[in-house]
């Protein structure tokens, strides 16, 4: 079971392991290699999704209303969502609880929606759906997801997390879209090259 602590100085909702249920992931012990998405088995991929909802969700925003009989919490104003790396921005977002107020369900986000996820995918839209159980996102209206230069877009953007997969559907006045670059093969390089090369940037927030 998990606790919910929400802070009224920065405004900020945190869903926390419960203590002895684990290690949190200050305390957990680090690896000496991580594999990387490329490699890594499904099996792998799975109980690291598993994991990373386990991971702290902190919101900040301007101004924080609860309805606690609704089992919702309503953030407003610049609103900054962040859990394991993966951000989400938005001008209004509606967090509901399940019915003991310890777990987060659901998030609904509207007015300038932005999600940045771990694989630093940047995807837009009007309005943002995310369901936790179902690590999935819906982006609504005018969507638009793209990764350096590839670029799709469509009415509606489907986003499974933990499978690595996107639906895209298109409306009634415009289809779907999507451009891809093809890269260049590059040489194999010298241990001398590899070793000078610079180590790889983390997603701009």
């Amino acid at each position: 079971m998990r606790r919910l602590a929400v802070l009224a100085g920065a405004l900020t909702i945190a869903v926390l392991p419960a203590a002895g249920g684990g290690q949190t992931p200050e305390k957990a012990a680090p690896t000496s290699e991580k594999p990387g998405p490329s490699t890594e088995p499904a099996a792998g991929r799975r109980a690291q999704t598993k994991d990373d909802r386990t991971q702290p969700v902190t919101v900040d925003a301007d101004k924080m209303e609860r309805f606690g009989k609704e089992g919702l919490v309503v953030f407003t104003g610049k609103v900054v969502a962040r859990q394991n790396n993966s951000v989400q921005y938005a001008d209004r977002m509606e967090v509901y609880l399940d019915e003991r107020g310890d777990r987060i369900l659901r998030t609904v986000s509207t007015g300038s929606v932005r999600i940045i996820t771990r694989d630093c995918r940047t995807g837009t839209s009007r309005r943002a759906e995310y369901y936790d159980m179902e690590q999935r996102v819906v982006l609504i209206g005018n969507a638009r997801v793209w990764q350096e230069d590839n670029v799709v877009s469509g009415e509606t953007i489907t986003i499974f997390l933990s499978q690595d997969r996107s639906v895209v559907q298109g409306g009634a006045q415009e289809r779907v879209k999507a451009v891809f670059y093809q890269k260049e093969e590059k040489p194999k390089d010298s241990p001398t090259t590899a070793a000078a090369r610079p180590a790889p940037t983390t997603c701009e927030n």
